[in-house]
C-alpha cells in the first residue's frame, strides 16, 4: 500500500508573499515534491482552505499584530510541525526596520494611518508568538535549500541543519573576489551562509538577506565598512539593518 501523503500547508502574515511566489516558480522540483505531499492550503496557488490535521506547517511574515497571536496559535494547535520561512518570519526580516523608526505609520501610509486595519505594532519572528519548530531564512528563501528541508520533514528527519559559518566562506570556495579587493563594501563576514553566494559572484554585495550568523561581530563589521567599504560611519553603523534588524545589538 502507498504511503499517505504529508499534508503540507502555507500562512502568510506580514509579508509581501515573495516566498509563496518564488515556489511558484520552482517547475520541477516542486511537482517531484507533490509525489510525496499533499497540499491542503496555499493561498498563492489554490483556494481551498482546511481545518483539519496539518502534518507540517509553513508560515511566512513576520508578527506585527496582537491581533494575529490568536490565528498563530490555531496554526500551531493543529500542526504536527511548523517551518518558519523566509527572513520576515525568521527573524521579522525588512519590516523590522520600522523597529527603528517613530513615524513610520504615518510616512508610509499617511492621513490614512489611523485606519483600523493599519494597525501593526512592533515587527517580530513567528517564534515570538508560537514554538518554532525549523527555519528557512532568506529574502526569498533558498529553492535548494527549501527542497532540501521538506524533503528531510517527509522522511522523517529530526534535525534540519542551518550553517552559522559566513558567506565568505562560500565565496571562497567559489573563488570569488572579495568585493572589498574591487573596492565595494560587503555584509559577507557576518551574514549567515547557505545561499551559496551568489551575490558576490555576480559583482553584487552581500546585504545578509539570511541574516546573521551566531554571535556575529558587529563593531569590526561596522569599522570595515567604514574604513575599506568607504561608506560614511553613519551608513556603516546601520547598514546591516535591511535584513538584520532584530538581531542585531540594537534592536
Amino acid at each position: 500500500m502507498p504511503k499517505p501523503r504529508v499534508k503540507v500547508a502555507w500562512f502568510d502574515f506580514a509579508c509581501c508573499e515573495g516566498c509563496q511566489i518564488e515556489m511558484t516558480n520552482f517547475g520541477e522540483p516542486f511537482v517531484q515534491l507533490l509525489q510525496h505531499v499533499e497540499p491542503v492550503e496555499f493561498r498563492e496557488a489554490m483556494s481551498e482552505k482546511t481545518t483539519e490535521r496539518i502534518n507540517v506547517a509553513f508560515v511566512e511574515g513576520s508578527f506585527t499584530r496582537e491581533a494575529d497571536r490568536a490565528r498563530l496559535e490555531e496554526i500551531r494547535t493543529r500542526s504536527d510541525i511548523v517551518v518558519a520561512y523566509g527572513q520576515c518570519a525568521v527573524s521579522g526580516g525588512i519590516n523590522a526596520l520600522k523597529n527603528h523608526m517613530d513615524d513610520y505609520s504615518e510616512a508610509v501610509y499617511g492621513k490614512d494611518c489611523k485606519r483600523p486595519h493599519l494597525d501593526s505594532q512592533k515587527a517580530l519572528p513567528v517564534s515570538a508568538a508560537i514554538k518554532v519548530d525549523y527555519e528557512i531564512p532568506g529574502c526569498p528563501m533558498d529553492k535548494a535549500e527549501f527542497i532540501r528541508v521538506v524533503s528531510q520533514l517527509v522522511h522523517g528527519t529530526t534535525r534540519v541543519y542551518q550553517p552559522s559559518y559566513p558567506v565568505c566562506m562560500e565565496c571562497k570556495r567559489r573563488e570569488t573576489v572579495c568585493r572589498y579587493d574591487d573596492g565595494d563594501h560587503c555584509l559577507g563576514q557576518v551574514a549567515r551562509a547557505g545561499c551559496g553566494a551568489p551575490c558576490p559572484a555576480d559583482g553584487i554585495p552581500c546585504e545578509a538577506c539570511r541574516g546573521f550568523v551566531d554571535n556575529p561581530n558587529e563593531a569590526a563589521l561596522a569599522k570595515v565598512l567604514h574604513e575599506r567599504g568607504g561608506l560614511p560611519k553613519k551608513w556603516a553603523d546601520t547598514k546591516s539593518r535591511m535584513f538584520a534588524a532584530n538581531q542585531r545589538g540594537d534592536a
